[in-house]
């Protein structure tokens, strides 16, 4: 069945009085999710990319109980925009929901592993696109912004959207700065390099040379940063670390990728750094390992904050 026909289907009945959810994951029905890119198509993969701004001259602006994020536990690219909203005390401001970690062809959607749409009641994220762009025959991601003012879809470039969190919304936020005027060239070249190499590659190195040899170095290169350093960039939390922390947490998540990767505890002072990090509780309560990681694949560890000795352990 082809994508097109897919979303036609109904999934729920919308005269529920109650939750409203998509019916169970179906491939044998669907058919497997898959992006279409027609090799004259030049559109962006990430369609939306509307900007947030504190003077609202974008279009949109900045305010409390206005926006929406659709995430998903499982994706790191969710991960960092929850994780700017958490850093900044954001909570209260702007509202998020996640859809179900499974998908066929009709993409992501609302079930009763984490909870209905509470914006719109949708059954499909897709419903979100095609209230915006009817006949929207692109990607369907997360994070997606929602902006509940216009009822369309923002934004769902999370490279950009995560940056709006962190430096529009601060009439709200807790005062935190994690994208410093002084410190965004810096910020934006250390992305250069990790970003193809860690963020983007650590998913396949298990199964390409290339990629593991540019991963593995590229953590060396980052544990000789942190020998002496315990962030990044300018001795701050920054935009910086949270792109990485995200994969780092990631990182060796499948049963298969342990015999091909060494562990994230042969680099040091990444180790500790990763989890430093986590004791922070914007990054705790952002993350559930469960949700991407295979219960074999977690490193033992990430509960012990670096310099105190693991529970169980003898002097």
């Amino acid at each position: 069945m082809s994508q097109a026909a897919a979303v036609s289907q109904p999934t729920a009945d919308s005269r529920a009085t109650g939750p409203v959810y998509a019916s169970p994951t179906d491939v044998a029905t669907y058919g497997e999710y898959t992006i279409r890119r027609d090799p004259g198509d030049t559109r962006p993969l990430y369609r939306f990319t509307g900007r947030i701004t504190a003077d609202g001259s974008s279009g949109f602006l900045a305010e409390p109980g206005r926006y929406h994020i659709y995430a998903g536990w499982f994706c790191p690219w969710a991960h960092r925009v929850t994780l700017e909203r958490a850093l900044h005390g954001l909570e209260d401001v702007i509202s998020v929901s996640y859809v179900d970690g499974t998908r066929d062809a009709r993409g992501w959607a609302f079930r009763e592993s984490h909870g209905p749409d509470p914006v719109n009641g949708f059954t499909l994220l897709r419903d979100a696109y095609e209230r915006t762009q009817p006949g929207f025959d692109g990607h369907v991601s997360v994070p997606t912004l929602w902006d509940r003012q216009t009822g369309q879809v923002v934004s769902n470039d999370f490279t950009s959207l995560g940056i709006d969190l962190a430096t529009q919304f601060g009439r709200w936020s807790n005062g935190a700065d994690t994208y410093p005027e002084h410190l965004r060239a810096e910020i934006d070249e250390l992305d250069s390099w990790i970003g193809p190499a860690v963020n983007h590659g650590e998913y396949r190195a298990a199964h390409d040379e290339a990629l593991r040899a540019a991963l593995l170095d590229a953590f060396a290169k980052l544990d000789a940063r942190l020998a002496d350093a315990p962030y990044l960039v300018g001795g701050q939390l920054t935009e910086a670390d949270v792109r990485l922390w995200v994969s780092l947490a990631r990182y060796r998540s499948r049963r298969h990728d342990l015999a091909a990767l060494p562990p994230l505890s042969d680099y040091p002072h990444l180790w500790s750094y990763a989890r430093a990090l986590y004791q922070l509780p914007a990054f705790r309560a952002t993350t559930d390992f469960s949700a991407f990681s295979e219960p074999a694949a977690v490193l033992a560890g990430w509960e012990t904050a670096p310099g105190e000795r693991p529970a169980g352990r003898n002097p």
